[in-house]
């Protein structure tokens, strides 16, 4: 009898730990070949813990007061052969009131696990980000600067926004994610067309990139421009038009520059970053020394390109405006942000998601890049081509 007791007083518990249980309410995998991330949304925190296995590599995650359901059950069918890092993802219970995620991996890894608050169309979000494990890339060889070689012009493409960030939304539904990627793509096949010019993209896929790793990555590229595409939306409707912004040092030129470069800047915050992580690197990037020379730059190479663009489309403003936006803080790269139009006007929305008017557009960028290294041609020898 105090056997049977002890077994209905145990079931008891059990079923109580399952009855507080919850399920997911999402989840999303971003693979890319930068990262991969794994996204669980839930409407309340999710505990967690979490451990790695060598031979074979495995990530293990152990999700506390979670119980099986669809949304979990999906993440599986999400993956696909091509995932740069993940070979497999199994899902089961560990044991009472605890679901077990594992995920066998392609390589070793460097796990980044952490939670995120609620914030716009996101409940509480647990982020498992999958870095690659590699050694610091080597500097490049110089070349000589001989007679037969020429300056190569180097331009860093930033589509804005990206996977769990979606941007700003038109009224019939486009992305502005998917609106910058799609003219940054044709952007670098346009640049890697000219003479003398190669593009990067700072993402090249629907993944999130942190906006101080944009600067890194261009940096690390040694970029003699940066340039960030986006398709913002107003709290009007009928705002349109394009604008070209470069880097403030004394606040923005505007109101509604400084409430753009906000809400650029919140892109971290809807996007996910481990503010757990303490990267001097990034950290590096973000102190202004010498932006004084960078930010001229700056506005000269903004006013050429908005110059063309006022050639195919309405201009927002007609000069190149200022604000604190966080990409645009690379120290030593010239760096000016493209609001491309409105996506937020019905009209703009239609013509973003024109082909034939996406090439105009890219056009117009171009010849404002090329029209502006004419007159200020680049002198260091930091990168060369050979002469045709």
């Amino acid at each position: 009898m105090q056997v049977l007791l002890k077994l209905i007083l145990l079931c008891g518990v059990l079923a109580s730990g399952w009855a507080q249980a919850m399920q997911l309410t999402a989840t999303r995998l971003w693979p890319s070949q930068d990262y991969t991330r794994i996204t669980l949304e839930a409407a309340a925190p999710v505990a967690y813990k979490h451990f790695s296995l060598p031979n074979p590599e495995r990530l293990v995650v152990d999700l506390e007061g979670v119980e099986p359901g669809p949304a979990l059950d999906a993440l599986a069918t999400q993956l696909t052969a091509d995932d740069p890092y993940i070979a497999a993802v199994r899902v089961g219970i560990n044991r009472p009131g605890v679901m077990r995620l594992v995920l066998d991996l392609k390589t070793a890894v460097k796990p980044s696990v952490f939670a995120l608050q609620p914030l716009e169309q996101y409940g509480h979000r647990l982020v498992i980000d999958l870095y690659p494990i590699q050694a610091e890339p080597a500097a490049a060889d110089p070349r000589p600067n001989v007679p037969q070689y020429k300056r190569l012009i180097t331009v860093a493409i930033d589509a804005g926004h990206g996977g769990e960030d979606p941007g700003a939304i038109g009224a019939a539904g486009s992305r502005e994610k998917d609106i910058t990627l799609a003219l940054a793509r044709k952007l670098k096949q346009k640049i890697d067309a000219q003479d003398s010019m190669r593009a990067v993209l700072t993402r090249d896929g629907d993944y999130f990139v942190p906006l101080a790793m944009r600067v890194v990555k261009a940096r690390a590229l040694k970029a003699d421009l940066f340039v960030s595409l986006h398709a913002d939306a107003f709290i009007k409707p009928h705002a349109r038009g394009s604008s070209v912004f470069a880097l403030s040092e004394n606040g923005a030129s505007s109101a509604a520059a400084r409430w753009l470069a906000k809400r650029e800047n919140d892109a971290d915050l809807i996007g996910g970053i481990n503010i757990d992580v303490k990267d001097p690197s990034l950290k590096r990037t973000l102190i202004d020394l010498t932006q004084t020379s960078t930010i001229n730059d700056s506005m000269k190479v903004g006013r050429s390109v908005l110059k063309e663009i006022g050639g195919i489309n309405t201009l927002h403003k007609a000069h190149v405006e200022q604000a604190g936006f966080a990409v645009l803080k690379a120290p030593d790269i010239p760096s000016i942000l493209v609001e491309t139009a409105f996506i937020s006007n019905p009209e703009e929305e239609k013509r973003l998601n024109d082909p034939g008017y996406q090439d105009k557009l890219v056009d117009a960028i171009v010849d404002g890049i090329k029209a502006h290294f004419d007159k200020h041609p680049l002198t260091a020898p930091a990168r060369l081509t050979r002469n045709p």
